[in-house]
């Protein structure tokens, strides 16, 4: 047993020689180097005497490190124990309780090969060095040394080299509430980084500042301070090209390969194109420098910040990834990754709502040609609170098609989508899509549509990515090969098999065919808007209140590339939409890569279709419709129903009233009318749209042409009681004649409501039970009639699943 613990053991005298191996190398995809990753020990790392750090550092190392480095001889007994019990019961060692002392015999005593072994024998031997070391260096020999060698993520390597990379700063200076940001790291660096998940990181660091007041470094009143410190993260310039991408790939390689193979040296050939990735950094500083210097008429927008993601939707490569325009510039958290952060996307998310209702598996799915109401809407959210959404510029549109209303981003038509399909079913298809970010139904409404929750600008941009290539998800990838310093081919990238598509393949056709029409988005965007690269392009921006991120995503067949513009400390802009501030970087960006390359047709499904239809109803063209269209369709989907909106009617010329067995027939003209529903008839008034006339004219005593429109026989209404009451009532309506004095309203035979001038509308407050309305009109020579009484119900408003629900009328 001796021989088999003891035999090769190294010397400690060998601690301060280290191992000078090969540094690691991350290349472009055409063998350009991007980064060289230097042995720990021999290169990059600044060494610091324990005595020029901050009592702090050493204090939060060891309270969450090994909170007995004081006190054990060099290893934990009880950790040994339970390393052996492993071994007896034939399992791999994986646990054993590995204490500072331990690490530093690790990480530089023992060879990479050693280090990834997960033996007794070598936890045994690993103990017996680290209770020699304890016996010949003091604790503070061993801390000082342990300080210097560790990796803290990021690239950096030992404490100097994390405060620099990190806060910008000496170790030195380091306060306490940066010393426990950076004693959390080194468990996990990736998992813990304050640059591409600050909310991880502050968690880890609460951690850290308890730790260390249990232990008696600190009170917890001095925690509390230093967890309420608002950290300036920042970076120190070193030589790298894509810096972003490179910690990336650092942190893969990590995964993959651990700390120990890396240190041994790896060739590692990536997935970036560095002249892509130069030229989306050319055109992210150029338009930030437009938008924050613009001519002397104009208002600097405040914008900062910019990031883009270039991948090839086929094969999940990574092209580009530019995390800020300036990875050193402190003054805008250049640092931060702001493709890994979690940001509010505006109307980005819209496509994939429309794309649960084309749904062809729906029992009612909707086609491009659905025709939705823009008009105001109140809605009743999940959480029963209401919810009236607006457009941008509060425009109301009228009747849209879906293929207008998602080309030109409207955000009331996107929520009644959304309410249509419900929210479980739009984060299925989100969750499907790769976005991990929006799982918990419970924190989103129907405001999720229009960028009320948060996602990422890589599984953003990956997602449309499935929008291009028909509906696969693929993930993103970073490394095409790597090999050991031998030369030895350790990874080679294979394109991934997927069996079948996320998405119906149809679908993403029809998403497609919307976002790259010129056409349905000229009424938002004008025809010569940035969204138009020459070549044929599918488009979405979007921007969020306060003007705090704007995006834009689109994608040719071989290319999808997102953008977003905003401020790293979520500040907002002055007035910066997705088609002004991220828009621009897009199309200047996709202009510059795809020069040379084929101009793609986004290719047409098997099962998809062309068929004409009116252009305002979507339904199919009577003679009475004035512009039809030709639209796509998924098989089966095609309206059988006739366009109903477009309806004749016979006017009596003298009186430009509705005619009747009194109009002689050389006086009746047929004239053809738009005739919307009820809930839009405000907005048509508005619009000056003609209406057809509702009553004849008054001859003798002849019968006179009354009725109510609204509301209709035997509807039931839901009350409920958190919405206000001047939104919990209904309009009633009526069509009358021009002489036509007043209109009084009934409801169970009281006087509600009266109105004297046209169009004699009115509201009654809705209460419980079953009633009856009725009209009664008075004309100008004093003669009443009564309309028909119209029966109706109210009830209490009862959820009837989890899905939101407008609770209008049934």
């Amino acid at each position: 047993i001796y021989q088999w613990v003891f035999a090769g053991l190294p010397q400690i005298d060998a601690l301060n020689a280290g191992m000078a191996l090969p540094s690691t190398r991350i290349y472009d995809r055409q063998g350009r180097l991007l980064y060289q990753i230097a042995d720990p020990n021999t290169g990059v790392n600044q060494v610091v005497d324990l005595e020029d750090l901050p009592a702090c550092m050493a204090q939060a190392t060891v309270a969450t490190e090994d909170a007995n480095f004081y006190n054990h001889p060099g290893v934990d007994i009880q950790g040994i124990t339970r390393a052996v019990w492993i071994n007896l019961k034939g399992g791999e060692v994986v646990a054993g309780g590995s204490t500072i002392t331990q690490q530093v015999v690790r990480n530089l005593l023992f060879d990479p090969e050693q280090r990834a072994e997960r033996t007794l024998r070598r936890k045994l031997r690993e103990g017996v060095l680290a209770v020699e070391l304890t016996r010949q260096y003091s604790r503070a020999d061993i801390l000082e040394i342990y300080l210097n060698q560790t990796y803290y993520g990021n690239l950096a390597y030992g404490v100097q080299a994390a405060a620099r990379a990190y806060f910008g700063k000496d170790a030195a200076d380091l306060t306490l509430a940066e010393c426990a940001m950076l004693a959390g790291l080194p468990q996990a660096p990736s998992r813990y980084d304050p640059l591409s998940d600050p909310q991880n990181a502050r968690d880890r660091q609460r951690v850290v500042l308890d730790l260390m007041a249990k232990h008696g470094y600190i009170t917890q009143v001095q925690a509390d301070q230093a967890y309420a410190e608002e950290l300036q993260f920042a970076a120190t310039p070193f030589p790298i090209e894509a810096p972003h991408f490179v910690t990336a790939v650092w942190t893969q390689l990590q995964r993959d390969y651990g700390d120990d193979l890396l240190a041994g040296g790896l060739e590692v050939i990536t997935t970036l194109d560095l002249d892509w990735q130069n030229a989306a950094q050319d055109a992210a500083q150029r338009h930030l420098e437009l938008l924050n210097h613009p001519q002397a008429e104009e208002t600097p927008h405040n914008a900062r910040n910019a990031a883009l993601v270039a991948i090839d939707p086929h094969t999940g490569q990574m092209l580009a990834m530019l995390g800020s325009p300036d990875y050193f510039d402190e003054s805008i958290d250049g640092a931060v990754n702001a493709t890994l952060a979690p940001r509010q996307p505006g109307s980005a998310l819209k496509p994939f709502t429309y794309a649960a209702a084309f749904d062809p598996t729906r029992p009612d799915p909707w086609t491009p040609a659905t025709m939705i109401l823009d008009v105001g809407t109140p809605f009743v959210t999940r959480r029963l609170e209401s919810y009236t959404p607006a457009n941008y510029g509060l425009v109301e549109h009228g009747p849209v098609l879906i293929r207008e209303a998602l080309g030109s981003s409207y955000n009331i038509p996107a929520v009644v989508a959304l309410e249509h399909i419900g929210l479980d079913e739009m984060v299925r298809i989100t969750t499907r899509l790769g976005i991990s970010t929006l799982t918990d139904t419970s924190r989103f409404d129907l405001s999720l549509t229009l960028g009320g929750g948060e996602v990422r600008l890589l599984e953003l941009t990956a997602a449309y990515g499935a929008l291009a290539n028909g509906g696969y998800h693929v993930n993103p990838v970073y490394i095409l090969e790597v090999r050991d310093r031998n030369g030895q081919l350790l990874y080679e990238w294979e394109p991934h098999e997927v069996s079948r598509p996320v998405l119906d393949p149809r679908v993403a056709f029809l998403i497609t065919d919307i976002l790259s029409d010129n056409g349905a988005r000229i009424p938002s965007f004008g025809a010569g808007s940035v969204l138009n690269i020459g070549r044929p392009a599918a488009a979405k921006t979007g921007t969020t209140t306060d003007f705090r991120d704007n995006w834009t995503v689109g994608y040719t067949p071989n290319l999808v590339v997102g953008v977003w513009v905003g401020n790293a400390d979520n500040a907002p802009m002055v007035e910066v939409s997705g088609i002004s501030g991220a828009g621009p970087i897009w199309h200047e960006f996709m202009r510059r890569v795809l020069i040379g390359q084929p101009e793609l047709e986004f290719e047409v499904p098997e099962g998809v279709l062309q068929a004409e239809v009116c252009s305002t109803s979507g339904l199919l063209p009577t003679e009475y419709c004035p512009r039809t269209r030709l639209d796509w369709f998924i098989e089966g989907t095609i309206p059988t129903e006739e366009d109903n909106l477009y309806q004749p009617f016979t006017i009596d010329q003298r009186t430009g009233l509705l005619a009747d067995e009194n109009t002689p027939f050389e006086d009746r003209e047929e004239r053809v009318y738009l005739v919307l529903p009820p809930e839009a008839r405000d907005w048509a008034l508005r619009q000056g749209i003609p209406q057809p006339p509702v009553g004849a004219q008054l001859v003798g005593g002849e019968s006179v042409q009354v009725r109510m429109l609204s509301p209709d026989p035997y509807t039931n209404f839901r009350l409920t009681p958190l919405l206000p009451d001047d939104e919990q009532r209904i309009r009633l309506t009526i069509a009358v004649p021009s002489q036509t004095q007043r209109v009084s309203y009934w409801v169970d035979d009281h006087l509600v409501a009266e109105a004297d001038q046209y169009p004699f509308d009115s509201w009654w407050s809705l209460l419980p039970g079953d009633h009856v309305v009725y009209a009664e009109v008075r004309f100008d020579d004093g003669s009443t009639i009564a309309t028909e009484p119209i029966p109706f119900r109210v009830g209490s408003w009862i959820p009837r699943d989890e899905r939101p629900t407008s609770g209008v009328a049934e």
